[in-house]
C-alpha cells in the first residue's frame, strides 16, 4: 500500500441528513478514487470513514460541503489505521 494513504473518521454535524450528503460523498469518493463508507446516525449527524491521499479526502469533503442544502456546523475528525485491501465507497444503513 502507498505510504501516503491515510484513513480518517469524520463526524459531521449541522444540516447533514436528508440533503443528499451521502450520495454526494459516494459520487465524489468514487470519482476521486477514495474508499470507505458513509452513514446517517440516529442523533442527526453523519459519519464517514475516508481512505486515500490527503488530496482525495479533501476533495470528497469539498464536494460534500458544496451541496445545495448541506450546512456543516461542526465536524469531529479522528485519524485511523489504514484498512488493507479496501475497495470502493459504500453507503451504510446501520449505526
Amino acid at each position: 500500500m502507498q505510504s501516503d494513504i491515510i484513513r480518517r473518521r469524520i463526524v459531521l454535524y449541522g444540516r447533514v441528513q436528508g440533503v443528499g450528503l451521502r450520495w454526494r460523498a459516494k459520487t465524489a469518493a468514487n470519482t476521486l478514487g477514495a474508499t470507505g463508507w458513509v452513514r446517517n446516525n440516529f442523533d442527526g449527524s453523519v459519519t464517514m470513514e475516508l481512505q486515500g491521499t490527503e488530496a482525495q479526502l479533501d476533495g470528497v469533503l469539498l464536494a460534500v460541503e458544496r451541496g445545495s442544502y448541506v450546512m456543516i456546523e461542526n465536524m469531529r475528525v479522528k485519524d485511523l489505521p489504514v484498512t488493507e485491501d479496501e475497495y470502493g465507497f459504500t453507503v451504510r444503513y446501520d449505526e
